[in-house]
């Protein structure tokens, strides 16, 4: 099964402090808009997300149809499809993609220690 392109969504206190920090650790602005509350940095091809009083908890990423430089691939596995394989496999979900439509959608999964599972599907 492969989810696409992987980051760490990190709920942060404060967006500017954060981004001070991991830019010290090698990561570099990429994309976001800071006055929505959000950033992206990347350090060669580990993506962090920082998000500030979006969601509760920190959580995985994943992105069918990405790169990891956020770049459309020409073939991917659709986030529906996926949805069902994990139904299949008898996952259970907080939210769900809406299986009779077509591009952008997610779902939203719990690891079995209650970490978020997000698959994010832009394109």
């Amino acid at each position: 099964m492969d989810l696409g392109a992987f980051s760490v969504s990190l709920s942060v206190r404060d967006l500017e402090a954060s981004r001070a920090f991991y830019e010290k650790l090698g990561f570099t602005v990429f994309g976001g808009e800071p006055a929505q509350n959000w950033l992206i940095l990347k350090n060669g091809n580990h993506v962090i997300g920082l998000f500030q009083g979006m969601f509760e908890k920190n959580m995985l990423t994943f992105n069918p149809g990405w790169d990891q430089n956020a770049a459309s691939l020409a073939s991917f596995t659709d986030v529906r499809e996926l949805q069902r394989e994990l139904k299949a496999a008898g996952v259970s979900f907080q939210a769900q993609a809406d299986e009779s439509g077509s591009g952008p959608d997610s779902f939203l999964v719990l690891d079995p220690d209650g970490n978020p599972v997000l698959v994010d599907q832009h394109v």
